[in-house]
């Protein structure tokens, strides 16, 4: 006698499939050709390609937009197909292009390019001030798309005259339907601080130009879904997990996930700077390496110049390469833009990338014996050495902050660094409220007066959709 199947059964694929697409808040888009691209001088000819062969829209979102060389020549690309009749719109974010000189924004608007700023600084609505547009995203035609890590200036371009190599970072080509779907997440924060884009450049239907289905994780201020997918990511993990991340300071669920991995036997290893352009968040990465070395995860930290990547890939097979760092202003506060796809030959590209990495990485391990480990303190220890590590000439910035982590963020020390610096400001809080009561009084009272207008004007916004 045959039982008939019983139909609420599933595929346990089908059911991880739903899972992650609940998660994401996208279903995954067949159709495409993915390329990784590795570093500024693969990711910035492949954008000016694209730039270049634009007929009707080029849509750029770039938290950091510079006004150095390399910032000119995007601005020079973008001027002349503007000039050309393409419709050519630029996002950048406030404060990520601060510093950028507003002759570089006012020939491209000359040219006939719109460029709008994310989020300027508003005095009387804090809640807004928090959140950044931290994306990093081309989108042209509709068709074809790059996005990952990279933000464009000096920086990632590198200059192999002077013996600088360039941030290291990486992006992702997608070129097929999927483009579509990451011109719909570049919509919304420029729908944000302006006009909508008309509806006709949100409804293309690309042709097909692969194999490859990918999801589009557009993360939005006060949303989950960078943080849920990413989780349902790390959790699901059977046998090896690699993360590469430039500001790795993972909220409890994140960490939690990370440790859990470890602990059931999957290889988890995690790269991140050596050296920073933001020492302070360093020093917060450091601080968690106890926990994680206990928990069995391997920890490197990247010998070359900036490592500004984030990336993970997952039992060679499921890979996220995007804007988010594992942080809780990315996953929670930010806009950002991640690409999430089970392509295995994508998955294999990267991890050979990752063991290259790993080559000019030192591994950070407890000194010795593991007997007491936790009272010990910790190593570095070099893994490899390359070519291209003997020749790199860091440049000023990247030396003062290899010798500011020397100084104050050695690894045995990164915990007593925070904490000083604490210490000290609360010192110095302290002195000033005892021999100047009076004008700490006032500074304060003004700032509780700054704060209730600012809480009464929130009562009085209208209640977003």
């Amino acid at each position: 006698m045959t039982v008939p199947a019983d139909p609420r059964r599933e595929n346990p694929l089908e059911v991880v499939e739903r899972a992650m697409d609940r998660a994401a808040g996208s279903r995954p888009i067949p159709g495409n050709h993915l390329t990784p691209l590795f570093d500024g001088p693969l990711i910035y000819p492949a954008m000016l390609d694209r730039i270049a062969k634009a007929t009707r829209w080029i849509h750029l979102d770039s938290y950091i937009f510079r006004s150095d060389e390399t910032g000119r020549r995007f601005a020079d690309a973008l001027a002349e197909r503007a000039r050309a009749g393409v419709k050519v719109r630029i996002l950048t974010d406030w404060l990520g292009s601060v510093t950028t000189r507003r002759s570089l924004w006012r020939g491209l608007r000359q040219a006939g390019a719109e460029v709008r700023y994310f989020n300027p600084p508003s005095p009387f609505h804090l809640r807004d001030n928090i959140s950044r547009d931290h994306r990093k995203l081309l989108v042209v035609d509709g068709e074809t798309a790059i996005t990952g890590g990279h933000c464009i200036g000096n920086e990632w371009a590198g200059n192999p005259k002077a013996g600088r190599q360039p941030w290291r970072d990486t992006a992702i080509a997608v070129d097929g339907p999927a483009a579509a779907s990451l011109d719909q997440a570049f919509a919304v924060p420029w729908r944000d601080v302006g006009n909508p884009l008309d509806d006709n450049e949100l409804a293309v239907d690309a042709p097909s130009r692969g194999d490859s289905r990918i999801r589009v994780v557009a993360g939005e201020p006060g949303g989950v879904r960078a943080s849920r997918a990413t989780e349902l990511l790390l959790a699901g993990a059977a046998e090896k997990i690699f993360i590469t991340d430039a500001y790795l300071v993972a909220p409890r669920q994140i960490y939690q996930a990370i440790v859990d991995a470890a602990r059931n036997g999957v290889d988890v290893r995690v790269l991140v700077p050596g050296n920073s352009d933001l020492p302070r968040v360093q020093n917060f990465t450091r601080i968690g390496y106890r926990d994680l070395l206990e928990a069995g995860v391997r920890i490197f930290e990247w010998r070359g110049p900036m490592l500004h990547a984030k990336t993970i890939v997952v039992d060679s097979r499921w890979v996220r390469i995007g804007s988010t760092n594992l942080n809780v202003s990315s996953l929670l506060a930010n806009y950002e833009i991640d690409v999430l796809s089970d392509d295995i030959p994508l998955a294999q590209a990267m991890e050979a990338q990752y063991r290259r990495d790993l080559d000019r990485s030192m591994e950070i391990k407890y000194r010795g014996s593991t007997a007491g480990r936790r009272k010990r303190a910790l190593a570095a220890f070099p893994v490899g050495s390359t070519p291209e590590e003997r020749k790199h000439r860091p440049g000023l910035r990247e030396r003062r902050n290899r010798a500011a982590s020397a100084l104050w963020a050695v690894v045995s020390g990164a915990r007593r660094t925070v904490f000083l610096q604490y210490s000290v400001a609360l010192t110095i809080l302290g002195v000033f409220f005892l021999f100047l009561p009076r004008a700490m009084a006032a500074i304060f009272g003004f700032l509780s007066l700054w704060l209730a207008l600012a809480a009464w004007l929130e009562t009085r916004r209208p209640q977003e959709n």
